[in-house]
């Protein structure tokens, strides 16, 4: 019995709209990422989630507000789900670390994560045990989660068995309010789309 489960990076936020590393800084969404959470809205209401998932981070719930209003469904809040923390590389650009802290990140961003942040390998674990849980719990159901982009881009290493290490150069980073979408069963994890704007089905016919 398969589960359809469709992670969406959360709204824009302003330190999103600067390529900043916001992680566990615990930001609001800005003016455009409460369109975009609006847009997210009227994709779901085609899509018809049994069930929504939330990151306990503003900016998700804030995201996840208009769906879960419009479809009558109380967000699963999972601290699982959060966003990778950035340590030092909070709050800035990658233009903005010391020479040898970006270059080292850009060789292996798991290997040498930023000082004082989190390894993006227990990251990982963490959100894929939230996946598997999500799996089974929904079992032949419909899930909507909406998470974080570099949370969301190191699960789909770890369900496709890629490096983690190489999460940045083969994974496209999600652009606001972007789907990833998954076929969970439970001997086997297919992806059936990767950064796919939310967009209500009529506008694409």
């Amino acid at each position: 019995m398969k589960t359809i489960v469709v992670l969406a990076r959360h709204g824009r936020t302003e330190w999103h709209h600067g390529n900043r590393y916001t992680g566990s800084t615990d930001l609001p969404i800005d003016e455009v990422g409460l369109l975009q959470a609006d847009q997210l809205r009227d994709w779901a209401q085609d899509f018809a989630p049994d069930a929504l998932w939330s990151s306990p981070m503003l900016r998700a719930r804030q995201t996840a507000a208009p769906t879960a209003e419009a479809l009558w469904l109380q967000p699963v809040v999972d601290a699982r789900l959060r966003e990778v923390d950035f340590g030092t590389a909070e709050g800035r650009m990658l233009s903005e670390l010391p020479d040898a802290v970006a270059k080292a990140f850009e060789l292996d961003p798991v290997g040498w994560h930023f000082p004082g942040g989190e390894d993006p390998a227990a990251a990982a674990d963490r959100v894929y045990d939230a996946f598997q849980q999500i799996g089974k719990e929904h079992a032949g159901q419909k899930v909507l989660v909406v998470a974080h982009n570099t949370l969301i881009r190191l699960l789909t290493c770890r369900v496709l068995g890629l490096e983690l290490r190489d999460y940045r150069r083969l994974l496209p980073a999600l652009g606001p309010a972007a789907l990833v979408r998954f076929r969970w069963q439970p001997d086997t994890v297919g992806l059936e789309a990767y950064n796919v704007p939310a967009v209500r089905m009529e506008k694409l016919a």
